[in-house]
């Protein structure tokens, strides 16, 4: 691992930092928020995953998380949303290759070299964190905006007992049944739609839910609602009776204007998740 750049924000620290990720076989970028209280010891640590187009500095410099995270002695991790550089496959369009990783370890060519976006963040990353920062391993939570409210849900519940809570904005919480998702999924990981189930937030609730608080927050001005399709997650939420919240707030579109609104929300119900 090496050290891009590193700033003082709030009494805490903001990182850039790079290594050789063996799920992608690339290096990849991530960004880190280290608070005060990481000087006195190990802090708990959120994941935000970014969506479509992004990567890991869109939401480091303009989700406003790090004033709240220094308040709460969280961490937050930012990571990339798909592995870069020379030889990795990409397409022309925004929302499939560079920048749309969908967290999702692809299985079909091109993609399957280095498009192993749910190993990078279930286990790839994890170790480089945990052996190089002070974190506490047992107190992690999840979030993550659009498509990275998409791999924050699908990572909380297909991972049982990692995180303590999750949260989403705007997630894509259809991808099965959404043009953000069909076609990615069909290029990923093929044909077989029994093989996306994994990867849809409604399949996955309505299926498993998830053992501890859920927060979902989405913009009723959203451009985008009819491919997020949050319709079906709440129904899904509501027929489970999974402990949490889905909220639609009027006038917000889908933009980081709209996560800054409620950042501190979604910060403070990890936090109290995250308490010893």
């Amino acid at each position: 691992m090496r050290t891009l750049a590193e700033h003082r924000a709030f009494g805490g620290v903001q990182g850039v930092h790079a290594h050789a990720s063996t799920a992608t076989g690339v290096e990849m970028t991530f960004g880190l928020y280290l608070p005060p209280a990481a000087a006195r010891g190990p802090v708990p640590l959120v994941w935000f995953l970014s969506g479509l187009t992004c990567t890991h500095e869109n939401a480091m410099v303009k989700a406003g998380a790090q004033r709240v995270a220094a308040d709460l002695g969280l961490a937050v991790v930012f990571p990339d949303t798909s592995p870069r550089g020379e030889g990795v496959a990409d397409d022309p369009a925004y929302d499939l290759g560079k920048g749309a990783g969908f967290y999702v370890d692809a299985t079909q060519a091109p993609w399957a070299p280095h498009y192993r976006m749910w190993d990078y963040i279930a286990n790839d990353l994890p170790r480089v964190l945990f052996a190089n920062f002070p974190l506490d391993e047992g107190r992690q939570a999840i979030t993550g905006h659009s498509m990275g409210g998409h791999g924050a849900l699908t990572l909380a519940m297909g991972l049982p007992g990692r995180f303590r809570a999750v949260s989403a904005f705007a997630p894509i919480a259809h991808p099965t049944a959404s043009d953000w998702g069909r076609r990615q999924f069909a290029a990923y990981l093929g044909a077989d739609e029994d093989a996306w189930a994994d990867h849809d937030a409604t399949i996955l609730m309505r299926e498993r839910g998830f053992d501890g608080p859920v927060l979902v927050d989405q913009g009723a001005a959203d451009q985008f609602l009819d491919l997020l399709r949050p319709e079906a997650l709440a129904q899904a939420m509501a027929a489970r009776r999974q402990p949490g919240a889905f909220r639609m707030h009027r006038g917000h579109d889908h933009s980081y204007f709209f996560v800054a609104s409620f950042m501190q929300d979604h910060l403070r119900m990890l936090a109290d998740a995250l308490a010893d």
